[in-house]
């Protein structure tokens, strides 16, 4: 979710669920160990739960950066050893990383040690270009849990490192849904989440149901929040309601967008987040257009997003 779920970005998924587990965009460990650490950490009190997402290959300087994002106050470090970016790629981190567990194993060692008392995870694949899935991800697992992990999300898809882009890398190698769930079977002391594909709740809580511990939700929480975001309390607690629908939302937001606008921020930093929250209603078009034509002007602030809202209310009348 690189570029997707900034501070904005979480402020807003949290109005609209209490219970889902918030995740950052993945970090570099240089950036925060060299870089603006304000910029890169700064988070808002309401976010929490919220996990921290790192990328790196070198143990002490993962290390280093699990430490500055515990001292920043986050509830859980992410290793992505998942992400099929040309920018991973050169680093030599993300997916590459399926094919050295030992060395994930050493990176996830460090952290733990760096950070006692703050989960450390890891979010895989379940291999990358010609590995056996079947052979790599139980391996993989095993000698990652033996370093102390205790907690995977699997996207159940391969990456192919040679010959798709990262955006075909999120489409094109097929679902594997089985193996997640083998893999549970298989290492049932392991808290064990499944991602990739997802866009409905009633798949998610198919998936809960049959014995995984959680579910990752990425681009459909993000283009579509308003269907699928309000009605995952509900599913996580057994209880009726669930938390804001989007002109709920929208309207809870209006004073963040104020302070945020007086501080320097741009509104379209915040409302390019909030373009698919009305996505197949009437006033929807209205709605993205008016923030995507309004939102970069000067001076543009909360006024304009009501004025935005007033067109889907006006549709809906």
């Amino acid at each position: 979710m690189m570029d997707w779920t900034d501070r904005h970005c979480r402020y807003l998924h949290r109005l609209m669920s209490r219970e889902v587990v918030l995740y950052t965009e993945m970090i570099t460990a240089a950036a925060l160990i060299h870089g603006d650490r304000e910029r890169l950490l700064r988070h808002d009190a309401c976010e929490h739960p919220v996990a921290l997402q790192i990328g790196g290959s070198e143990p002490d300087a993962l290390a280093e950066a699990a430490r500055i994002g515990a001292a920043a106050g986050y509830d859980e470090i992410n290793l992505n050893v998942g992400c099929p970016s040309d920018r991973v790629q050169s680093g030599a981190f993300g997916a590459c990383l399926m094919r050295e567990p030992d060395l994930v194993a050493r990176c996830v060692a460090a952290m733990i040690a760096a950070v006692p008392g703050v989960p450390v995870t890891v979010k895989c694949r379940i291999g990358v270009d010609e590995q056996d899935p079947e052979v790599v991800l139980p391996d993989f697992l095993a000698r990652v849990a033996d370093a102390g992990c205790n907690a995977f999300t699997i996207h159940a898809r391969k990456a192919w490192l040679e010959g798709l882009s990262p955006k075909e890398n999120r489409d094109i190698p097929p679902l594997d849904y089985g193996i997640v769930h083998r893999m549970k079977a298989r290492f049932p002391q392991l808290h064990i989440s499944l991602n990739g594909g997802i866009t409905a709740l009633d798949t998610a809580a198919d998936a809960l149901a049959a014995g995984l511990d959680g579910v990752m939700i990425g681009r459909a929480a993000y283009h579509d929040p308003g269907r699928i975001l309000p009605g995952i309390d509900a599913l996580v607690t057994g209880r009726p309601g669930g938390g804001r629908g989007p002109e709920e939302a929208v309207l809870a937001m209006l004073d963040y967008i104020e302070a945020e606008c007086a501080a320097g921020t741009r509104l379209n930093q915040i409302t390019r987040h909030m373009l698919g929250l009305f996505s197949g209603r009437p006033g929807a078009r209205q709605w993205r257009r008016m923030l995507s034509e309004g939102a970069h002007l000067p001076g543009a602030g909360p006024e304009l997003v009501r004025d935005a809202l007033g067109c889907v209310e006006s549709r809906a009348a």
